[in-house]
């Protein structure tokens, strides 16, 4: 597999090597941009949290999703002990869902 992997990568890398540009030519073009302007003033070092509580319910929606489709899958073939660390999964899962809930609720984070 590593293999495969060097060689579908290598071709890749030596052709953007071979074509890619040496010299700097034009200054401008190494600028940081901003939406394809030249960035003006300082940068901003607040961060808006508003969607802070969204992206952590769709991290547990996300991972709660994948063990769950994977256990759901083979349901009938597991055996009874193995329902207890489910159990715990989801638990743990449901928390984050709340607590993320919850954060959602908060006005004064953002």
């Amino acid at each position: 597999m590593f293999g495969f992997a060097v060689a579908a990568m290598a071709p890749a890398l030596i052709i953007s090597r071979m074509i890619s540009p040496r010299k700097r030519s034009n200054p401008v073009k190494f600028l940081p941009m901003e939406c394809g302007q030249v960035p003006s003033g300082e940068g901003r070092t607040h961060f808006m949290m508003q969607y802070y509580a969204y992206i952590l319910m769709f991290v547990v929606f996300d991972v709660m999703a994948i063990f769950l489709y994977a256990w759901g899958s083979t349901i009938l073939e597991l055996p009874k002990s193995a329902t207890l660390p489910i159990i715990g999964f989801l638990g743990i899962m449901f928390a984050a869902m709340a607590f993320a809930l919850y954060q959602s609720g908060r006005r004064n984070i953002w």
